[in-house]
């Protein structure tokens, strides 16, 4: 009967896996409120993933924020505008010199290329002026419409909490398989200091 002392570091290493085991079951289950006993109980994720999502959905917000303001700075400085120009220019002399004659033909009659390169020189002019204005509106409406904070928490709290699980299993499967065999370990060796103990006091 006293051999089986021996298996408290084996018990201990079960134990030690078993309560890692259950700990991140139940991040996860159930996924429903459940009542035992009178006690109401779920999972942690499916309980907080309003809250969660929520949490993220700022953090998303504070941290994206920063990258549309950088962006539209980008877009909207002179060296960004000047890149564009070139492309801008080739478009306005072909409006002036194929689309115009189609649509206008008496008018092109009259249009040299003294007024071509006077007309681009305006088009131009105005264009750098107007296309800082006209994009940092297009961004600051583009802000107004996209609420980062709640299409990200919208996004999150959709998600089921089989899917979550699979994700997150998916992406730390090997760190929770590590963390088991560590609970066994640290299980074990409880377990034996225990036997050793227990040895000694006989």
């Amino acid at each position: 009967m006293h051999y089986i002392i021996y298996l408290i570091p084996f018990i201990g290493a079960f134990a030690g896996w078993l309560v890692n085991y259950l700990a991140v079951k139940l991040l996860f289950s159930p996924s429903v409120p459940k009542s035992f006993l009178g006690i109401q109980f779920q999972g942690i994720l499916p309980k907080n993933k309003k809250k969660i999502a929520g949490t993220l959905g700022k953090l998303a917000n504070e941290e994206i924020k920063p990258y549309i303001n950088e962006l539209e700075t980008k877009i909207t400085s002179a060296s960004n505008i000047d890149k564009m120009m070139p492309f801008v220019e080739k478009h306005i002399d072909h409006f002036l010199r194929v689309k115009l004659a189609e649509r206008m033909p008496v008018i092109s009659m009259f249009i040299g290329e003294s007024t071509i390169a006077e007309l681009k020189s305006v088009f131009l002019e105005e264009l750098k002026e107007l296309f800082p204005e006209l994009m940092k509106n297009y961004i600051d409406g583009m802000k107004e419409d996209m609420d980062v904070e709640q299409l990200v928490a919208t996004k999150i709290e959709a998600i089921q909490t089989n899917q979550l699980e699979a994700l997150l299993k998916h992406a730390f499967g090997k760190q929770l398989n590590a963390l088991g065999v560590f609970s066994a370990t640290i299980g074990f060796l409880i377990g034996l200091i225990q036997l050793l103990i227990v040895l000694l006091a006989r």
